[in-house]
């Protein structure tokens, strides 16, 4: 060994791998999640459902958040009646005397938490950006930015603490290409994906911090949105389509469990192609 290998050895301590490391392990215990209790918030519809409900499949226990205690707790029971394990606790994330409370409350029911699923987002319609009134830029950063770093902050150092664990932020497409239409939620989602990089480096190496950016999903926020435009805009998707919400579950199922455990601050884009799309592309017609 020369000079320079002898000092790069003495930099790292060598992982310590399980005796059994080089058999074969099956794809399936990969992402279990048995015995693992998972937070997801927004997650009585759209995204935070199916990735609840995958998650359940997985055999973590969910806690199924949202504003409204009695959606939460029809989730929870349909998941239980499914063969999951789930509860239903309702809290407004964007308020943020709110969270301690309700991050006591899982901690005492469930004594841990492994997996953060900061999730719930709103995106208001406005008319220009004139008319966008403080009120609504507020609501906007305290759902999508305030509330999960308050939350991340708070199960994260209990994370740090305990065994570890996974957090994961589901930004948006729109933070990497804004559009007229979104500004708010657009600068909301960039913070988030720049809290993510800056958590992961923060409660390294016991608890990874991750991002999912979706593209455009066909879930109840799409009721607000222009058919004709949509139409417009994923004709130049290579997939040429938006997604939809069981095909979120892929990346967050990943990001959860142990098949990820080498991945932290990263954002990974799940769009359908939206982020390369060009003006004037795809199909003619």
């Amino acid at each position: 060994m020369n000079s320079r290998q002898e000092e790069l050895s003495n930099l790292y301590e060598p992982v310590q791998m399980p005796a059994d490391s080089g058999a074969p392990r099956p794809a399936g215990d990969l992402f279990d999640l048995s015995g693992r209790v998972a937070i997801v918030t927004g997650a009585t519809r759209g995204l935070g459902l199916a990735i609840a409900r995958t998650f359940c499949g997985a055999g973590a226990q969910v806690v199924v958040v949202s504003r409204k205690e009695d959606a939460c707790q029809e989730v929870a029971a349909e998941l239980r009646a499914g063969g999951g394990q789930a509860v239903g606790l309702a809290c407004h994330v964007g308020h943020w005397d709110e969270l301690d409370a309700f991050v006591a409350k899982v901690y005492d029911d469930s004594g841990r938490v492994d997996v953060l699923v900061n999730n719930a987002g709103i995106s208001p319609v406005y008319e220009s950006v004139g008319d966008v009134s403080e009120e609504l830029w507020d609501k906007v950063i305290a759902v999508n930015l305030k509330g999960p770093f308050r939350l991340s902050a708070l199960i994260g150092e209990r994370m740090v603490a305990g065994d570890g664990g996974s957090i994961i932020n589901v930004s948006s497409i729109g933070a990497a290409r804004p559009t007229r239409d979104i500004v708010p939620y657009a600068a909301a989602k960039a913070g988030l994906n720049a809290l993510t990089v800056g958590l992961a480096d923060t409660f390294g190496p016991t608890v990874r911090v991750n991002a999912i950016m979706p593209g455009p999903f066909l879930t109840s926020i799409a009721r607000d949105w222009d058919p004709d435009l949509l139409a417009e805009r994923t004709r130049t998707f290579p997939l040429r389509r938006a997604g939809e919400a069981p095909e979120i579950v892929g990346a967050a199922l990943y990001l959860a469990s142990d098949a990820s455990s080498f991945t932290t601050g990263s954002v990974i884009t799940v769009d359908g192609g939206a982020q390369w799309s060009m003006p004037g592309g795809g199909d003619a017609g």
